[in-house]
């Protein structure tokens, strides 16, 4: 395992809802979250202490945070503080974003 560039054996791999694939990489204060959300599935409502930015990279998905809502394609961004809500639909195709938590969540490494 390289110090700086991490492989895609690397990763940390879950499965954080039905049809939603996360691959991760840590540093000491911050996690690069790549996103997969199948057709139709559903990021349930949550929130979480660690502050998020986020970029769609391919496809669409319905996004609610706070009291907005909007659908987001490719060169999307969003920015999500800690302790708000919020939610992503899938919509009728395959979807992926890219996330940036701080600090690092270790329920994903």
């Amino acid at each position: 395992m390289s110090r700086y560039f991490v492989a895609p054996e690397d990763r940390s791999r879950h499965t954080i809802f039905p049809g939603v694939e996360i691959q991760t990489a840590a540093g000491v204060q911050m996690m690069l979250s790549l996103v997969e959300i199948a057709p139709g599935a559903v990021v349930e409502a949550h929130s979480h202490p660690h502050e998020q930015v986020g970029m769609m990279i391919a496809g669409r998905a319905h996004f609610f945070i706070g009291d907005e809502d909007r659908i987001l394609t490719k060169g999307d961004m969003y920015r999500i503080p800690g302790g708000v809500t919020h939610r992503v639909a899938g919509l009728d195709e395959s979807a992926t974003a890219l996330d940036i938590f701080h600090p690092v969540r270790q329920d994903y490494l």
